[in-house]
């Protein structure tokens, strides 16, 4: 780890909405000087209340012996912000058009050897790069939501993106103790959204058609499933669940269920409807309580659930076995 602290030791965030100031406050925690750059009106107050609200769930998870909020600096320029930066963090909002031009522009001003990753959801490396000059530095590395706890992150490459840029990135991931998924073939979702996006589907399916309301829902997530995935995953736990002769025989017992329409796949259409009965849904569960309150009692979950993941699978490797 400190061979890649020598080489990326600044790191610029560009765009500091939900996930850019997640990932600004993961850098600090681990020690890394951090340059945020935003132009949006109030970018600098809001992503210092951020930091200010992530800090203490990092500090009850642990912080570097370096790490302090002082070394975040905010600039507007974005050529200023980009210029010496080491890594640079992409996260504007999901438009093609859009990031394109930002990562273009990004690319122009960066040095040689720095690293350009974009935190996209769904854009293809291989689309993002494609008006660079120097494609071969321009990644996808995915976090996921709260990005300084959720350790996640999944880096695809685009056609034109050097092999060794995917290792750097690997490695520089790593030391801000993230779990880095390299996934070897591009696909639009990459892997854990298309994931999240078939139960999201299925779930305004059930919506939509007065089967459960957004509290059952995610109740029979929580309470069932849920539980096991957090630490076995989808293929893992219905392997344990063919017994002794494990996936060979679930698949024997159950693969023909398959076949039954017990999923809708394409998603409903959303209409005025759909769209009230799940906000007022989301509305009803949460009534009484603030987003600043949840996301505390989110963060404090998910550090005891990572201390249990490091106690019964402290194995779990993403690009190996367990």
């Amino acid at each position: 780890m400190d061979d890649i602290k020598n080489t990326i030791q600044k790191v610029t965030v560009v765009g500091t909405g939900v996930i850019g100031n997640g990932w600004i406050a993961r850098f600090l925690a681990q020690g890394y000087e951090v340059t945020a750059t935003d132009p949006a009106p109030n970018a600098e107050e809001k992503m210092w209340a951020a930091i200010d609200n992530a800090w203490p769930a990092l500090e009850k998870l642990g912080l570097a012996e370096d790490a302090t909020r002082d070394r975040l600096h905010f600039e507007l320029d974005l050529e200023s912000a980009v210029a010496d930066a080491d890594l640079i963090q992409e996260n504007a909002p999901e438009r093609e058009e859009l990031k394109r031009k930002l990562l273009a522009d990004i690319d122009r001003i960066a040095k040689p050897e720095a690293i350009i990753a974009s935190s996209t959801s769904g854009i293809m490396p291989s689309t993002l790069q494609a008006d660079c000059e120097h494609p071969e530095r321009v990644i996808v590395a995915h976090p996921f939501n709260p990005v300084y706890l959720v350790p996640l992150v999944e880096l695809v490459g685009g056609k034109l993106t050097a092999p060794e840029n995917i290792k750097k990135a690997e490695a520089f991931y790593t030391s801000v103790n993230m779990k880095p998924l390299i996934i070897s073939k591009e696909i639009e979702g990459h892997v854990a959204d298309r994931l999240m996006e078939a139960i999201w589907r299925e779930s305004l399916h059930l919506v939509n058609d007065g089967i459960a309301t957004t509290e059952e829902i995610d109740a029979s997530i929580v309470y069932g499933p849920g539980l096991r995935w957090a630490l076995m995953g989808p293929f893992l736990t219905l392997h344990l669940a063919g017994g002794e002769q494990g996936m060979r025989h679930m698949l024997e017992q159950f693969g023909p269920a398959l076949k039954l329409p017990w999923t809708k796949l394409v998603a409903p259409e959303l209409t005025d409807e759909l769209t009230e009965r799940v906000i007022e849904g989301c509305e009803q569960q949460t009534e009484g309580h603030s987003i600043t309150e949840l996301e505390q009692r989110r963060d404090n979950f998910l550090i005891e659930l990572q201390q249990l993941l490091e106690k019964y699978w402290p194995a779990a490797n993403l690009n190996g076995k367990i």
